[in-house]
C-alpha cells in the first residue's frame, strides 16, 4: 500500500507534540484537520496506532513500530527533496586549472558541482601558466588555479609548496661540462625561478629542451636529458632531487593560487570557487603540486 507523506507527518507531529491541538499549530492546519488525518491513516493501517483519552495520548505497540517506519520515509523523502531541489544558479562557468594542481581530483570536482548545479555548464581549460593567464586577462576565463610568488597580491592563495630541481636518478654530468635544462617556454613562472636561480652563479649550462607540456618535461628529465624545475610534489618515481649539486642552490616556494577574470564573478563562478576553496581546505585536492 502507498501512504500519503501528508499523512505521515500528521502522525510524527501529534507524537512529537504530544497532542493534536499543538500538533495542527505546527502544521497550520486545524485540530479537526488533523484528527480526520490520523483516522484516514490508521484506517488505512488496518490497526489502531494511537491510544486517545481525555487526559492523555500514547502509542499503541503498533503505533510505536509504525512511528520508526514514518520517520524513515520522511527522512528520505526530506533528503531526496533537497538532492533534488532546482537550482536557481544557470549559466557557464570557464575554468581554467593547471594539469598538476587537481590530478584526478577534477572529475570528482565536476561531478560535485553538477550535482548541486544542474542548470550550470561547464567549459574547462587546463594548460600552464603562460596559456591561463592571459585567457584571463582577456576575459576568456572566469576564473583559475595557477602559479604566483608567495608575495603576489593578486588571487587567493590556496596551497603552498616548493619549486626543486630535479634530474632522472641516472643523470650524471661530468664535471665543468655544461648542464643541461629543460624548461617551458617564457613567461613560465618555472623557468623564472630556474633561470633566476642560475644568473650571477659561475655555473656553464645550456637548454637543450622546450616544450609546453609538462608531460613533455617530465619525458625529457625521465630520459636523462635535461635538469628542470619542478614542484616538489611532481617528482615522480624516476626522477631525484638535485638541490645542493652541480652547483644548484635551492629554489624558492611558489602558490597555487585563485585568480579571477574582471568580470568572471558570476553567481555560478562563485559558487564554483567556493567548491574549489572548501575542496582545498579539506585537503580533497591532490597533494600533486
Amino acid at each position: 500500500m502507498d501512504f500519503d507523506p501528508a499523512l505521515l507527518r500528521a502522525f510524527v507531529a501529534v507524537k512529537e507534540a504530544g497532542g493534536f491541538t499543538r500538533a495542527a499549530q505546527r502544521l497550520n492546519l486545524t485540530q479537526s484537520a488533523i484528527s480526520h488525518q490520523i483516522r484516514r491513516l490508521e484506517e488505512q493501517v488496518g490497526r489502531q496506532l494511537l491510544y486517545r483519552t481525555t487526559r492523555a495520548l500514547t502509542l499503541t505497540e503498533d503505533g510505536e513500530e509504525f512511528l520508526r517506519y514514518a520517520q524513515q520515509i520522511l527522512d528520505t523523502l526530506d533528503t531526496m527533496a533537497r538532492r533534488f531541489r532546482p537550482s536557481p544558479i544557470s549559466g557557464v562557468v570557464r575554468f581554467g586549472v593547471l594539469e598538476n594542481f587537481l590530478g584526478d581530483r577534477l572529475p570528482t570536482l565536476l561531478c560535485q558541482f553538477g550535482r548541486a548545479f544542474p542548470s550550470v555548464r561547464m567549459d574547462v581549460s587546463v594548460g600552464m601558466n603562460l596559456d591561463l593567464m592571459p585567457m584571463i586577462k582577456a576575459g576568456e576565463l572566469d576564473l583559475a588555479v595557477v602559479m604566483t610568488a608567495p608575495d603576489s597580491k593578486e588571487g587567493t592563495s590556496l596551497r603552498r609548496t616548493q619549486f626543486v630541481w630535479v634530474a632522472a636518478e641516472t643523470f650524471d654530468v661530468a664535471p665543468g661540462e655544461s648542464l643541461p635544462f629543460a624548461f617551458f617556454p617564457s613567461p613560465c613562472i618555472n623557468r623564472q625561478v630556474g633561470i633566476a636561480s642560475l644568473d650571477g652563479k659561475d655555473i656553464p649550462w645550456h637548454v637543450v629542451f622546450t616544450s609546453q607540456s609538462q608531460q613533455g618535461i617530465r619525458a625529457a628529465v625521465l630520459a636523462g636529458l635535461a635538469i628542470t624545475v619542478l614542484a616538489r610534489d611532481d617528482v615522480e618515481p624516476g626522477m631525484k632531487i638535485v638541490d645542493g649539486q652541480y652547483g644548484l642552490s635551492s629554489l624558492s616556494k611558489v602558490d597555487f593560487t585563485l585568480i579571477w577574470s574582471a568580470g568572471g564573478k558570476t553567481p555560478a563562478a562563485v559558487e564554483f570557487g567556493r567548491m574549489i576553496e572548501q575542496m582545498t581546505r579539506v585537503g580533497r585536492v591532490s597533494g600533486r603540486g
